[in-house]
């Protein structure tokens, strides 16, 4: 081996190895001559330093300056792009030529490896308040819910599931336009997340479900007759609006065992909206969606 050969791998373990046994190294070889290249490399700055606070490093490889590193990658073309986790590529992300279809690569990438990158100490960090946040909002103090989601939020503002507690807070207290207002501040990214999915099922389902002011008048209505699925729907809003999620699940579970069709399906529709609100992981939820699976299946 060289004298060069030898410096070649020295700044070859200082620039990626060493960077990789806690960051992900976007590894990029290319040339002056290569035309794809040069269009690529916007692409591929762009997102290293979107996502450099999630521990996401972009190093070059110019091929004709540094053939013996590209040799011993085996480069039979260019531009090729590898991720390097731990001194190893994990993912060829050559096909990648967008940002939209890098992000989508590196965010897969991310879910699967133990990458120590400033978002994921910060979401680390931030994970038990959140907890606290979601017990306190469940427990019904949508007010002090508020409070703990805006403390966290000065902390994290682009979290998802911060902005997500603060819409269900607002809309928890009756906010629905200050809760509007706030996701109307999301990028198309940020709406579709999960989290941001939930809180616009929360709202949808506090514009739908408004409170009623005689509930013993619907169930004597539902009572008398109990095809008036019209009465129970109204009923099964008005306990949402009350906070009887119990109540207003029996009697869409209802609606539904009696005629699933009524209405294209509003009840159904409606009850997946409550079970969202809820969160799909909820004990309470899984029990709700076996009582429904019994009804449309048996």
């Amino acid at each position: 081996m060289t004298a060069a050969e030898r410096e070649a791998i020295e700044t070859f373990k200082r620039d990626v190895v060493e960077p990789s046994m806690t960051s992900l190294v976007i590894l990029d070889f290319w040339a002056e001559w290569c035309g794809p290249c040069k269009a690529l490399t916007p692409v591929l700055e762009k997102v290293a330093a979107t996502y450099a606070d999630k521990g996401v490093q972009l190093v070059k490889i110019n091929v004709d300056e540094q053939k013996f590193i590209a040799a011993q990658f085996q480069i039979r073309s260019i531009p090729t792009v590898y991720a390097i986790f731990q001194g190893q590529p994990v993912a060829d992300l050559t096909s990648a030529r967008t940002e939209s279809q890098l992000s989508q690569m590196l965010d897969q990438i991310l879910r699967q490896l133990p990458i120590q990158g400033e978002a994921q100490s910060l979401a680390a960090d931030i994970a038990p308040l959140i907890e606290m946040g979601e017990q306190v909002l469940a427990e019904g103090d949508a007010e002090r819910a508020f409070a703990i989601f805006g403390q966290i939020a000065e902390m994290a503002p682009e979290d998802s599931q911060v902005i997500s507690g603060q819409v269900r807070a607002l809309v928890a207290l009756g906010n629905t336009a200050e809760a509007e207002a706030l996701m109307a501040t999301l990028t198309p990214e940020q709406a579709k997340d999960s989290a941001i999915q939930r809180a616009q099922a929360a709202l949808v389902l506090a514009k739908e479900a408004q409170p009623v002011d005689d509930l013993a008048g619907l169930v004597a209505r539902v009572a008398a007759d109990p095809d008036d699925h019209e009465a129970r729907f109204e009923l099964a809003g008005g306990q949402m609006a009350a906070g009887d999620r119990e109540g207003a699940a029996d009697s869409l579970l209802e609606i539904i065992r009696r005629d699933r069709a009524w209405n294209d399906g509003a009840a159904r529709q409606r009850l997946l909206t409550l079970f969202e609100v809820v969160g799909l992981e909820d004990p309470w939820v899984s029990a709700q969606r076996r009582r429904l699976s019994a009804v449309l299946f048996t």
